[in-house]
């Protein structure tokens, strides 16, 4: 694997070839998964692992569904989603309450600080183009010791995806998002991984970190 440049984080890196208002795109709802199913049971395998059944989650860039295991009472006590479109939000049965907002245009997250044992971001992180400043609001909202998990596939809308994840491999996106974490502070034990092995399909990737105890 290449190394990431050194400017990585820089504004240029985060530019899209359709700059235009993201709300106009995600206007009709897409009730379809993002992913197939072995991936679908990987990034659930993952969640089961790192979920409780007290744990008020917050699933960030959200959609129709949010791939938690079932009973969703015995690894959550509460979910709430952050998206884009209202209609797949409401249709989410894993959800006990959504709110709508673009991230792109307001990085801050409307919740209180320390709300959240749990942040669950599936294969969204690729359309950030404030990452950074989103991963920080992520350890803002996460309580001491909390859980942040990224996963990804190889699979993205071309058009919406910034322009250093068009640009880089799968393992590169792995380092991408460590960096991301790292920039934003607040996070340690920071692990990457691949989630599922498969020759066909799509692949699902990983990356975990905690909140740290005191916030840097």
């Amino acid at each position: 694997m290449a190394d990431l440049p050194a400017e990585i984080l820089a504004p240029e890196y985060y530019r899209r070839n359709d700059e235009r208002d993201d709300a106009a795109f995600y206007v009709a709802p897409r009730l379809v998964a993002h992913i197939d199913a072995r991936a679908i049971a990987a990034t659930t395998t993952l969640y089961r692992e790192i979920l409780r059944p007290d744990a008020d989650v917050l699933d960030l860039m959200s959609s129709y569904y949010s791939h938690l295991p079932e009973p969703r009472g015995a690894f959550a006590r509460s979910v709430v989603g952050l998206g884009m479109n209202a209609d797949e939000l409401a249709r989410n049965p894993q959800l006990d309450a959504y709110a709508v907002q673009n991230l792109n245009r307001d990085a801050t997250l409307p919740y209180d600080d320390a709300s959240f044992d749990a942040v669950l971001c599936a294969v969204s992180v690729q359309y950030l183009q404030q990452p950074v400043a989103v991963f920080a609001e992520v350890a803002r909202v996460l309580r001491p010791g909390g859980i942040f998990a990224i996963t990804f596939s190889n699979r993205c809308f071309p058009t919406k995806a910034v322009a250093v994840w068009l640009s880089t491999d799968d393992a590169q996106h792995l380092e991408l998002v460590r960096a991301y974490l790292m920039a934003a502070r607040g996070f340690e034990r920071i692990e990457t991984a691949q989630r599922n092995a498969t020759r066909s399909g799509d692949p699902l990737y990983a990356v975990t970190a905690s909140r740290t105890i005191a916030m840097l």
